[in-house]
C-alpha cells in the first residue's frame, strides 16, 4: 500500500533518537493513526518525554508541553478570558491545549480536578470556557506520561480519564548495547531537537482517514466482542471494558493493519493490541490478593482472558 513508506518514515525518524524500542515506537505511531491519545507509564528516566517529543517533531505541526504539578490549575491548560480595557471586552487567551500534539508530562502529579480539564478536549476535540466552545486543531493528540502510582507525590487517574486514552504503554530500560549508544551521544541538546518533520499535517490526516477504510471482518468483530464480554464476566475484575474500550480496540487494530501494509485486519492484530488498549480500562478485584504494580497485573489478566477466547479460523 502506498501509505506504508510514510508510516515507516515516522518510525525511522523516531528511532534516530529512541534506541532499541521499536515496539513502543510502533504503538505510539499506531495510536496517532487511530486518532487516539497515548499514556506512557514507566519509571523516571527511560525516555517517556523523549518519545512524545520525537513523535511531535516528526510531523510538521504545532507542539506544546505542559508540566503537570500539584498547583497546576485548569485555566493553565485551557486558557482564560482577560478583560481588554481599550475594547471594553473580554478576550480569550488560548492555553497550551490548543496544539496538534500536547505533551502532558507527569500527568498524575496534579490533582484530579486539573486532570479532568482534559476530558472534553480528549473526547470531543473542543474546549469550553466561559460558555463558549472552541474547536481544537486537527490532528489532535494528547501524549501523557506518568510515573507508577506507587511513587510518592502522585494522584491516581480516575477511570473516566483513563478511558480517554487509546493505549497505555511502557518503554522499559534499554539493553546494554543501546544504552551505550545513548551515553556516547552528545548531551548538549535534547536529542529530539535535531529531528526534522517527515510528514505534513495533511498527510497525517489522509492516513487517519485511510485507517477508517481498513476492513474488519464480521468474524473478527465477534472475536473482539468475545474478549470484551470475557472481561465483564471475569472474577478477577470488578470492572470490565466499556463500549468505548471496544471501539478503541477496533480502531487500533485497523491502524496496526495499515501500519503493516494491509487493508484488512487479522486476529493477531486484535490479540497483540488487547493488553495495551484494554488493561487500563479494567479494575482489578482486590479480593484476589493482587500485590505490586496494578498495571502489570491488569495486563496479565487481559493476557489470560485472551487465552480463553477462541480465535476465528
Amino acid at each position: 500500500m502506498y501509505e506504508t513508506p510514510k508510516i515507516q518514515a515516522i518510525r525511522d525518524n523516531i528511532e534516530r533518537v529512541i534506541k532499541g524500542k521499536s515496539q513502543a515506537i510502533e504503538l505510539a505511531v499506531v495510536c496517532m493513526l487511530a486518532r487516539g491519545h497515548l499514556l506512557i507509564e514507566d519509571v523516571p528516566g527511560v525516555g517517556k518525554t523523549t518519545l512524545a517529543h520525537s513523535l511531535a517533531r516528526s510531523l510538521d505541526c504545532s507542539f506544546k508541553r505542559i508540566q503537570f504539578t500539584s498547583d497546576l490549575l485548569p485555566s493553565d491548560i485551557l486558557g482564560v478570558s482577560i478583560f481588554h480595557r481599550q475594547k471594553q471586552t473580554f478576550e480569550f487567551m488560548a492555553g497550551p491545549i490548543f496544539a496538534n500534539v500536547v505533551l502532558a508530562d507527569e500527568i498524575n502529579r496534579t490533582t484530579p480536578k486539573t486532570q479532568s480539564s482534559l476530558l472534553e478536549a480528549m473526547s470531543e476535540a473542543q474546549v469550553s470556557v466561559d460558555s463558549r466552545t472552541y474547536p481544537l486543531r486537527q490532528p489532535f493528540m494528547v501524549i501523557a506520561t506518568q510515573n507508577p502510582i506507587e511513587y510518592h507525590g502522585t494522584f491516581p487517574l480516575p477511570e473516566s480519564q483513563l478511558d480517554r486514552f487509546l493505549m497505555r504503554i511502557r518503554i522499559g530500560y534499554p539493553d546494554q548495547v543501546e544504552e551505550k549508544k545513548i551515553l556516547d551521544r552528545p548531551q548538549s541538546l535534547h536529542p529530539a531537537e535535531d529531528l526534522q518533520p517527515v510528514l505534513t499535517v495533511e498527510e497525517m490526516l489522509d492516513l487517519q482517514n485511510t485507517v477508517e477504510k481498513v476492513r474488519l471482518d464480521d468474524s473478527l468483530m465477534n472475536y473482539l466482542l468475545g474478549i470484551i464480554m470475557a472481561t465483564r464476566r471475569s472474577d478477577l475484575l470488578t470492572l470490565g471494558v466499556s463500549t468505548r474500550g471496544a471501539l478503541a480496540l477496533c480502531k487500533a487494530a485497523k491502524a496496526l493493519a495499515l501500519a503493516r501494509d494491509r487493508d484488512y485486519c487479522l486476529p493477531d492484530d486484535i490479540k497483540e493490541l488487547a493488553p495495551v488498549v484494554l488493561s487500563h480500562r479494567v479494575m482489578l478485584n482486590r479480593g484476589q490478593g493482587f500485590k505490586g504494580r496494578s498495571s502489570e497485573h491488569a495486563e496479565r489478566v487481559v493476557q489470560d482472558i485472551l487465552e480463553t477466547v477462541p480465535i476465528p479460523l
